[in-house]
């Protein structure tokens, strides 16, 4: 159970009622605040739909932190919205492996994505080397987009574990196809 109260759109004022667009747990527990909401969702909505970097690698990103993180609420989500666009059951798969160390079968660009946001989550950022490599397949625009991604999503995690967000039953399929390891 989150520990802040799950609002409603009857809890709010009409000009926040639109911070419930999205009817899920994190944006219920979220508008206990409403201006940090906003905030918050103003740079989500950005990473969703005004970011130069590919759709599948931000997804990808974000699995990876969701993944190290061990956050149910954020892999279960991001599988789901990754389907929609383009991640699929052998990349998922891939991810898991590399960050084991396996190596894979991924595309390149796909694995620098992922050791990218594994040195983001791992802190302080991504190393010199990474970097370099990322600068011969993104460019300045994505390479940004990227850390900004990976960075918001370790913030994300952190939240969704501080309030203790629930996930949602319809999202639990995805966790039992792809459980955390025990």
């Amino acid at each position: 159970m989150a520990r802040v109260p799950y609002l409603t759109a009857a809890d709010l004022a009409p000009e926040d009622k639109p911070l419930l667009a999205r009817d899920i747990t994190l944006h219920k527990a979220l508008v206990n605040n409403p201006a940090a909401a906003r905030a918050f969702s103003g740079l989500g909505s950005y990473l969703r739909h005004g970011t130069t970097l590919d759709a599948r690698l931000r997804e990808l990103a974000i699995l990876q932190v969701g993944w190290l993180a061990r956050s149910p609420y954020e892999w279960s989500h991001h599988i789901k919205i990754g389907y929609d666009f383009g991640v699929t059951d052998a990349d998922i798969e891939a991810l898991i492996a590399e960050s084991r160390g396996e190596a894979t079968a991924l595309d390149p660009t796909a694995r620098l994505v992922l050791k990218a946001a594994r040195e983001v989550y791992a802190g302080p950022g991504i190393h010199y080397e990474t970097f370099a490599a990322l600068r011969t397949v993104l460019d300045n625009a994505a390479i940004v987009d990227l850390v900004v991604t990976a960075s918001f999503y370790c913030a994300v995690v952190r939240v969704l574990a501080s309030l203790e967000i629930d996930v949602e039953e319809s999202y639990m399929p995805y966790l039992k196809k792809y459980p955390f390891p025990v």
